[in-house]
């Protein structure tokens, strides 16, 4: 939410975002990702990776085009304008990064480390589908 909140202004929703910043620091290492690419990357379903491309290309912020390779995949990549959004959008969740995080110290502190160990372990810990409820249900 509180990203959602920091974008809103730069007209962007949490979930474009987090296209656009994907896309932004793909394109600098020199790729041009499909949406399917993208999705993958960004962890985002891809029905909705393309729902957000079309959105963002009708506002002049990212181009689509078909990929030569693939002519039924479509290929992402971001306006002159959409460089800059995202530049400026990229220093607004920073901020916001940087005032979440001061009470550990800072983005790089050692108990931020620590903190992000531990919750990406804590994420990453599978979760049993099967549940007390279900079992008295039976």
């Amino acid at each position: 939410m509180a990203v959602d909140r920091a974008v809103a202004p730069l007209g962007l929703t949490h979930a474009q975002y987090a296209l656009m910043a994907s896309l932004y620091g793909m394109s600098r290492t020199g790729l041009q990702p499909s949406q399917r690419r993208l999705a993958d990357h960004t962890g985002l379903e891809p029905l909705y990776v393309s729902k957000l491309a079309r959105a963002l290309e009708g506002a002049g912020l990212v181009a689509r085009t078909r990929d030569p390779a693939d002519p039924r995949a479509m290929q992402l990549s971001l306006t002159e304008q959409g460089r800059d959004v995202t530049r400026r959008a990229i220093k607004v969740v920073q901020g916001l990064l940087d005032q979440l995080l001061e009470p550990l110290g800072g983005q790089v502190s050692p108990r931020t480390r620590q903190f992000t160990r531990e919750l990406t372990t804590l994420l990453d810990a599978p979760l049993n589908p099967h549940t007390e409820n279900d079992e008295e249900q039976s």
